[in-house]
């Protein structure tokens, strides 16, 4: 086993992509890069998309060849000794290659064959391998027929078929929910103490990153800061509040206020019943002029990604211009809509049966015009089912369905020409630019002449997109702003959003919500299901579901308060509480 007391030493590492396009611009994917990762411990990578994080674990595992610098691994340079390094490591990439026609047990057979693990060692590996990812009852099913959470966990076992001295994880709990990350987590710190194992993970998730030994912020494949998690969140006392918002006021709308005030506030996102914000350092005290005049605001003790929000605003020089902030023209066809409140749903006894197996179970809920609704569950707990049935694209088994004002059963074409749809993974065409696939998909929804230049000019303006960009080439916040921009074109009364900040950055996660906030101020119906629980928060009402049931329906405030949670607790705890409860329950009574 290692005995060194670093795993990682880059000395200027630079990367370097040349464009394909002999008229763009060279991809610096890192600059002049300087770590040194310790043995033993985990060590996190965080940073907005196209900060490097994928690139460097990338060439540490001898997938690149640097361009220039130099990179030790386990003590090899290890672009002379590609081999040499990855026959001691194993690498866990975003998208890990799972054959979803073999069962767990065939797949973990495989990846041992792979990588020559002796049969002798066998037996003992893949007992420990599936105890501690509990998949053991499993071992006979397909792949392709796990939720996200086991394929999670078996991509996890089947990386470490082999005892390595360093893993790198690429974002490995990406699209699982809460209860699935827990798991996930207990796993990598159980493997750290048990085995000494040295990890290197990749997050978007800033409470993955505060369980980490060592934290390295990048920016533009650069480092910002690098230190532990409590001596990162210290560079930022002084300038962490909260606000509760007066009666009346939604904290989504003072948070939008907030944000608006760039020169004093970095930052600012609703959690509990208080809006949290980040004063600039440059103006550290509290810009009381912007606040309402009865919010009670208070001092609080710096997170870590109160730390990481500054940093990055720091880095860009300039303050971010938040998508749609001074443009309401894309959207005054909507505002007459806020005026009257009514349903744009309504559920009633919904059911969806799979042959034997009832994937919705008796559902019932409404949601009114202008809402921010939000629909939650673990892996496989029939919210996907749930949000295709809404959209049209799947029929009801029983019960009833309406979506503004048709009903789905009798009326399917005429409800889906008012509503728009952005898909959890980029649906759009990437070999496509930017404007050709919003003139594919106006066309698509019968815009056509002077009304669809109006509309995609109004678009492009508002989610700030370049026409003549390249689609698949886009970083994962602008393929998000691009779905979005196609499914506002036709101008919906409702918009559904399947997990449309998994695999995004906090910093673009904020653009993305504010957007989606002043889509519901001007009258737009929002659905949208997420497994970041903090995203809850935005949402005016949630309803959580798992096994097809409907667990809680409420806001933010009620639903932890369902849980036995205090109000300004974490939504993370009451979903787990509310879950794991049911699950109790159900145990109980078979």
């Amino acid at each position: 086993m290692n005995t060194l007391s670093q795993v990682v030493v880059a000395r200027d590492l630079t990367q370097v992509f040349p464009c394909e396009n002999k008229k763009g611009k060279d991809i610096n994917a890192l600059q002049d890069l300087n770590i040194t990762v310790k043995a033993g411990q985990l060590t996190a990578l965080v940073g907005p998309d196209g900060a490097g994080k994928t690139t460097f674990l990338r060439l540490i595992a001898g997938l690149y060849q640097p361009s220039s610098g130099s990179l030790e691994v386990l003590g090899i340079d290890v672009a002379k000794d590609p081999q040499s390094v990855q026959d001691r490591i194993s690498y866990m990439p975003q998208r890990f290659g799972l054959y979803e026609d073999l069962s767990i047990q065939e797949n973990l057979d495989l990846y041992a064959d792979l990588h020559g693990v002796p049969h002798a060692v066998r037996k003992q590996r893949f007992a420990r391998l599936l105890e501690i990812t509990d998949l053991t009852h499993f071992t006979e099913r397909p792949a392709g027929k796990l939720s996200g959470g086991m394929k999670q966990k078996l991509g996890l076992a089947c990386t470490l078929v082999r005892s390595p001295e360093l893993l790198l994880l690429d974002e490995p709990s990406v699209g699982v929910d809460p209860l699935s990350r827990r798991d996930l987590w207990i796993i990598i710190k159980q493997l750290v103490l048990e085995e000494n194992l040295s990890v290197i993970i990749s997050t978007a998730y800033m409470d993955e990153a505060e369980r980490c030994s060592e934290v390295y912020v990048m920016y533009e494949g650069k480092i910002l800061q690098q230190g532990t998690p409590s001596e990162l969140s210290e560079k930022v006392r002084g300038q962490t509040w909260q606000v509760e918002p007066p009666k009346q006021m939604k904290a989504r709308v003072l948070q939008a206020q907030l944000l608006d005030n760039h020169k004093y506030i970095v930052d600012a996102v609703p959690k509990g019943d208080v809006v949290r914000f980040i004063t600039q350092p440059t103006y550290p005290e509290l810009p009381i002029e912007y606040l309402p005049s009865n919010a009670v605001v208070t001092p609080r003790k710096p997170e870590l990604e109160d730390a990481f929000m500054s940093f990055l605003h720091q880095a860009q020089q300039q303050k971010i211009e938040v998508e749609n902030s001074n443009d309401n023209t894309f959207l005054e066809s909507q505002k007459q809509l806020a005026e009257t409140p009514q349903s744009a749903i309504i559920v009633k006894d919904l059911v969806r049966k799979f042959g034997d197996f009832t994937a919705v179970a008796n559902t019932s809920f409404d949601v009114q015009r202008g809402e921010i609704f939000g629909l939650l569950g673990p892996n496989g707990a029939g919210k996907t089912t749930t949000f295709r049935m809404l959209c049209g694209l799947l029929p009801a088994s029983s019960g009833t369905l309406e979506v503004a004002g048709m009903n789905l059963r009798t009326a399917r074409a005429q409800a889906r020409a008012k509503i728009g749809y952005v898909s959890q993974k980029f649906a759009l065409y990437s070999n496509l630019t930017v404007l050709d696939n919003l003139k594919f998909f106006g066309g698509a929804y019968g815009l056509s002449g002077k009304k669809l230049n109006q509309q995609i000019d109004k678009a492009l303006h508002q989610f700030q997109l370049q026409p003549h960009a390249k689609s698949g080439d886009l970083p994962n916040g602008f393929k998000q702003r691009l779905s979005m921009a196609a499914a506002l074109l036709h101008q919906p009364e409702i918009i559904f959003l399947d997990e449309p900040t998994s695999g995004i950055d906090p910093l673009a996660r904020r653009s993305f919500w504010y957007s989606i906030g002043e889509l519901a101020n001007q009258g737009i119906t929002i659905i949208i299901t997420t497994h970041f629980m903090e995203e809850a928060e935005y949402c005016d009402r949630i309803a959580i579901q798992d096994a097809g049931k409907l667990l809680a329906l409420g806001s933010p405030k009620q639903v932890r308060q369902m849980a036995g949670e205090t109000s300004h607790s974490d939504m993370n705890r009451a979903f787990m509480s509310i879950v794991e409860q049911a699950r109790s329950r159900k145990q109980e009574h078979t």
